[in-house]
């Protein structure tokens, strides 16, 4: 089973700004919401956010974009692929590619982004460490490493 999950994204015509394409402010939005689907996602041992316990939550530590490409408003669902590309003892670390359509074949990447999450006490605003059942969640849901094209920076 391929750890990498695609999330149909249907954009709107209020995503696109002056210059005709969806604004780089709206990407943020568009990883938000495919993370979210995934940290919901049923499993048999429970969904990923249903294993925090009140006192905990996650953050977004840092995110990086790398634009390739103008997404453009199209009736047909552009796509969100999301996977796990490290985990830590108190963080995670997840991947994006943004494509204009769903189907894998003929579709153009838009652009690729990488998200530290990080597990925090609400008591006291620092990092706590995942347990064994979150790591094997994040693991089960690991792959590579986002395709950065700039050199120095995260392979």
């Amino acid at each position: 089973m391929s750890p990498v999950h695609t999330f149909p994204l249907q954009l709107r015509f209020g995503d696109e700004d002056s210059y005709g394409h969806v604004n780089n402010v709206r990407f943020l939005q568009f990883l938000e919401d495919a993370r979210l689907s995934l940290m919901h996602e049923p499993r048999p041992d429970g969904s990923f956010m249903e294993l925090i316990d009140p006192d905990h939550y996650t953050l977004v530590g840092r995110q990086e974009i790398e634009y390739r490409s103008p997404l453009s408003v199209s009736m047909e669902p552009a796509a969100v692929d999301l996977w796990v590309t490290a985990v830590g003892g108190s963080s995670f670390e997840l991947g994006y590619t943004v494509r204009d359509r769903v189907g894998a074949q003929g579709s153009t990447t838009s652009a690729v982004a990488a998200t530290t999450m990080v597990l925090v006490s609400r008591s006291t605003g620092r990092p706590v460490r995942l347990s064994d059942v979150q790591k094997t969640i994040l693991r089960s849901w690991q792959g590579p490493d986002v395709p950065f094209r700039r050199s120095g920076r995260r392979a």
